[in-house]
């Protein structure tokens, strides 16, 4: 009994040892560590400030963007067509010819609404025109515009002479017009052309 109860006694822990097992007790002790530092170290760029996790959080808001003015609006969305040189010859000759004949029956061959219409078709020749035929817008302006006065010029006797006489003394007082839209029409054509030479020019470097 003596020897029993000295057995029992040497297998008792000591008082102040921790009951749990030596790989416990170091697994404990290196939790620890790990979780005081991690609560030391400084939260990164992309961790969440109040806690909650990314998936969580709101998504930031897009920025709005603030729509143009409703003429650059309007203009956004009318046709853009890219026409050839003959194309673009075509619509303007045959444009200002239909518009010439709607004067003369309209307006009693109105010279002023003769050329106050041919300022847009001069606007439209030179922004649809494809870019390898800017030139073409050019030539074929003045050309139209005198096609169109055939119908609007007064040829007083009606015969093929009166006629080529009413036609040049409209070219003569209406030159403003032709040489307004004209110029309107050199003006776009040119911007166009230093916009495609800057693009071409971008390219560039961006190859090299």
């Amino acid at each position: 009994m003596e020897q029993h109860r000295t057995r029992s006694a040497q297998d008792r822990p000591p008082r102040g040892a921790s009951a749990l097992p030596p790989q416990a007790a170091r697994g404990g002790g290196g939790g620890s560590e790990k979780q005081r530092a991690a609560a030391a170290r400084p939260p990164g760029p992309h961790a969440p400030r109040d806690g909650a996790p990314a998936s969580r959080r709101p998504p930031a808001a897009a920025a709005v963007r603030r729509p143009g003015p409703p003429v650059m609006q309007a203009v956004s969305r009318l046709p853009n067509p890219r026409l050839t040189g003959l194309g673009v010859g075509l619509f303007c000759l045959v444009l200002m010819l239909a518009l010439g004949s709607l004067v003369s029956l309209l307006f009693g061959s109105s010279l002023t609404v003769y050329g106050v219409l041919f300022l847009p078709v001069c606007v439209l020749t030179a922004a649809w025109v494809r870019r390898a035929d800017l030139v073409t817008a050019v030539i074929i302006v003045p050309i139209a515009f005198a096609l169109g006065l055939l119908p609007v010029a007064d040829g007083g006797g009606g015969g093929t002479g009166d006629r080529l006489m009413g036609l040049f003394t409209a070219l003569a007082t209406e030159a403003g017009w032709l040489y307004g839209g004209t110029l309107v029409t050199g003006v776009i054509v040119t911007v166009r052309k230093v916009r495609q030479m800057r693009r071409r020019v971008a390219r560039n470097r961006m190859a090299g």
